[in-house]
């Protein structure tokens, strides 16, 4: 067993042992990676951010969405996203079934696929964003360099909040 697959199995047995989770331990990766734990739902993901102290990060998409079809392998793939994903809590979310309709999910507009990222209180910070991207579309990521970046500025910023994980 290697190294990685230890670590996702304690990472699921600890949050499953504190009821952070659904039933099964981890939610569906819905072709953004099984290499990932993904949160069961927003609800659980936001209360493992609280519990943890960890920032969370949420993908928004839509299964017949042209540029999240061809996102879900580059996240999937990419090392560096798997590396920083052990210090958040990953959610992904399907926009009109589980992402919420509130204004705060969509901050500069409804299209997807959108990365969002929570704080470790589970706000909405939306000073983290595709710096590199469009003014318009600021949540909007079409490379895993981009995702990376901001995941970083992410811990950064929370880097005074105390990790348990």
């Amino acid at each position: 067993m290697s190294a990685g697959s230890f670590a996702r199995i304690c990472f699921a047995l600890v949050f499953d042992k504190v009821k952070c989770l659904a039933p099964t331990a981890t939610g569906k990766d819905n072709g953004f990676g099984n290499n990932y734990i993904w949160a069961g739902s927003l609800e659980s993901g936001v209360q493992m951010a609280a519990n943890h102290k960890m920032p969370a990060m949420i993908i928004i998409y839509k299964p017949l969405c042209p540029a999240c079809k061809n996102l879900k392998p580059k996240i999937a793939g990419s090392q560096e996203i798997q590396t920083l994903s052990k210090h958040f809590v990953m959610i992904n979310l399907e926009e009109g079934a589980e992402a919420p309709k509130t204004p705060s999910y969509a901050p500069d507009g409804n299209y997807v696929p959108r990365i969002l990222f929570l704080s470790p209180e589970g706000l909405i910070d939306q000073d983290i964003y595709n710096e590199n991207g469009s003014n318009q579309h600021k949540y909007f990521y079409s490379r895993p360099e981009q995702i990376a970046q901001s995941m970083k500025k992410a811990l950064e910023k929370y880097k005074n909040e105390r990790f348990d994980v």
